[in-house]
């Protein structure tokens, strides 16, 4: 197994890691989930540099790696769906997005094709990434409140363009 396919693994550890710190609730546990969900976060950023710079990528990795990056970003969203932080129907859209576009492209290569990440798609990445490490911060309710718009709409403005640009997948049914 190459060091990408290793942080991706670790970054799936992480998981729980943080979830169980975030129930276990103790002085300070929000931030060191909070460091727990950055160093996760980074790892995403560092596995994809070196699995393309040193031509790493694999068949693991391709399929790993943008589902850890789901199970992360969602498991984050549970917990201020439950903290009454974010309302569940942004979630819900951000689910449904992931499912629409991991089932967009399984369509696409049952045809041989293959769609890459789109610049939209990276920008919700990033975006909401950082959204989720302002929510942690004791910053004012409307900072929070942004952040769930931010998140929503780059999350439907990628959904909505990976489509767009798509379509002729659904020429062939």
């Amino acid at each position: 197994m190459n060091l990408p396919n290793k942080l991706t693994l670790l970054r799936i550890l992480l998981i729980p890691v943080f979830m169980v710190v975030l129930y276990w609730g103790f002085p300070g546990a929000s931030y060191v989930a909070l460091v727990i969900f950055i160093a996760a976060s980074l790892t995403d950023l560092l596995d994809g540099k070196i699995a393309r710079k040193y031509n790493l990528v694999t068949d693991f990795g391709k399929f790993a790696d943008p589902l850890a990056d789901k199970m992360l970003v969602v498991a984050a969203m549970l917990w201020f769906v439950e903290n009454r932080q974010m309302p569940a129907w942004a979630l819900l859209i951000v689910i449904v997005r992931e499912f629409a576009v991991s089932g967009l492209r399984m369509l696409a290569s049952d045809e041989g094709r293959v769609i890459a990440a789109g610049w939209s798609g990276k920008v919700k990445t990033a975006a909401t990434m950082v959204c989720i490490v302002l929510m942690f911060l004791p910053l004012p309710a409307v900072v929070n409140a942004i952040c769930v718009w931010v998140i929503v709409l780059t999350t439907l403005y990628s959904g909505v363009e990976y489509f767009c640009k798509n379509k002729d997948v659904f020429r062939s049914m």
